[in-house]
């Protein structure tokens, strides 16, 4: 497996060319977010020189949809439907011994100071500090046992304090449970991981689900996960870094502002504090980040909602055939959806099932199954020749939307669907693609000289004339 762990996958990708190492001196404060926005899209970055620290940094892992593919062993047009048996058929994960797992290589119980210990990054111009952004961050339901697994941004706010932005889903409703008792919710944050374990930490599930078992599902195999030191969360056993803690009761500090997907700032306000309580780590640890707003960050959400979107567009709509996120929508408010129409109006009714999906969705566009959903020229070109405003377009008034899209009132916006499915029974001629027979068996290289030739001599200005 490629991708079994974060070191297997480096290694992969440098046997490929596709891991840029920077050996020169490269500061935390803004330099390594810019190198490696650079890089975004074309190559992960390993910096060995950041500061003064001795852990290195990567970004940039898998910053596009083939890559992702790549580590899931499948192509692109089989990622969804993998990520969407794996959230079906979750796999149990494997206890390891403390001896058998390297994320427990070197273990600090006690004066711990985060900022002196690993490089944390400044990203943006208005970030309010130094912020992990690529932490898996794993809480425990005590009832159930399950546990929960998801991203946040966490600002180094103290030696051993970070704050945290919960939004109100899974892991914001446990710790409500947990305070509203009056103790703390115990958590682990996870750094460093394997990407398929990194991309089911964004499932989006029931609650009650266990990402890491997804994780396993994906794998093909049970994920193998070790005990904590000083709280009761099962942790990846090769992630790099583990953040042990507790989300700490009726306490709030100010955090942010940061810089977020949709390529604007979060701002700041008073947020709950996490109190970190030991730090493990493999030995020569390499510390990973994410750069918001980046490919990696945008699809790593992004992913795992078309999985959601395309059952959810399933269950109204059963032709369906695609969906895709996509990045210039920030990979949360921009929706394609192919279908193979059978009766007129179910463009408009896969418009409404996506909208429903998620508050976050803001413009969806339908297309037939012929326009290439990841080809934003092929989707404008059915948006020009396929859709008349009058008849095709479903707007929705004073919906909930992302409190982050700054266009919209306190979180209340505008939804829009464009349908521009061909309408059924229309004359065959009039909606017929044009096509150029072989085209697709072409093969360039059969026919292009190596170099790219040159014209001869009778062909140059001021050459010789040809001879008649």
């Amino acid at each position: 497996m490629r991708a079994k762990t974060f070191r297997t996958w480096l290694e992969y990708l440098q046997a490929q060319d596709r891991l840029a190492v920077i050996d020169r001196p490269v500061s935390l404060r803004f330099e390594l977010a810019a190198l490696a926005k650079k890089l975004d899209g074309r190559k992960a970055v390993f910096f060995s020189q950041v500061d003064d620290y001795q852990v290195p940094v990567v970004s940039g892992i898998c910053s596009t949809r083939e890559q992702f593919a790549e580590a899931l062993e499948t192509d692109p047009y089989g990622l969804i439907p993998k990520f969407a048996q794996a959230v079906a058929s979750p796999v149990p994960c494997r206890q390891v011994k403390k001896e058998d797992a390297p994320v427990k290589d070197h273990i600090r119980l006690d004066d711990i100071d985060l900022m002196r210990m690993l490089p944390i990054p400044v990203h943006h111009e208005k970030d309010a500090g130094n912020y992990i952004t690529a932490g898996l961050f794993i809480v425990r339901d005590p009832v159930t046992r399950k546990q929960n697994v998801s991203i946040h941004r966490l600002q180094v706010s103290g030696k051993n304090r970070l704050g945290v932005l919960l939004l109100p889903r899974h892991t914001f409703h446990l710790y409500k449970q947990a305070e509203e008792a009056g103790r703390p919710l115990e958590c682990a944050i996870a750094i460093g991981v394997d990407p398929a374990t990194l991309l089911a930490s964004q499932a989006s599930t029931p609650f009650g689900v266990d990402e890491l078992e997804i994780a396993g599902a994906l794998r093909g195999e049970p994920l193998e996960v070790v005990r904590c030191e000083t709280v009761d969360i099962d942790v990846p056993a090769y992630a790099e870094i583990v953040l042990e803690g507790r989300i700490l009761p009726n306490v709030r500090e100010p955090e942010g502002p940061f810089g977020e997907f949709p390529k604007y700032y979060g701002p700041r306000s008073d947020k709950e504090v996490v109190e970190i309580t030991a730090v493990t780590h493999r030995s020569h640890p390499i510390f990973y980040t994410i750069v918001p707003a980046g490919y990696e960050h945008l699809l790593l959400g992004g992913i795992p909602r078309e999985a959601s979107l395309f059952q959810t567009i399933r269950q109204t709509v059963p032709s369906v055939k695609a969906v895709h996120m996509s990045p210039g929508g920030t990979c949360r408010y921009h929706a394609v959806v192919s279908i193979q129409k059978r009766n007129e109006g179910e463009g408009k009714n896969a418009i409404v099932a996506a909208l429903a999906n998620s508050f976050d969705i803001k413009h969806v566009v339908v297309v037939d199954e012929d326009v290439d959903i990841f080809n934003m020229e092929e989707v404008e070109w059915a948006v020009a020749t396929r859709f008349q405003a009058e008849r095709d377009l479903v707007v929705v008034h004073g919906a909930q939307s992302s409190r982050l899209d700054p266009s919209t009132k306190d979180g209340v916006g505008a939804k829009m669907g464009l349908d521009c499915t061909v309408p059924l029974g229309s004359e065959p001629m009039r909606y017929l693609r044009i096509n150029i027979p072989g085209y697709e068996e072409i093969r360039l290289e059969d026919y292009l000289r190596p170099g790219g030739g040159t014209l001869g001599e009778s062909y140059r200005e001021g050459g010789k004339k040809a001879v008649r």
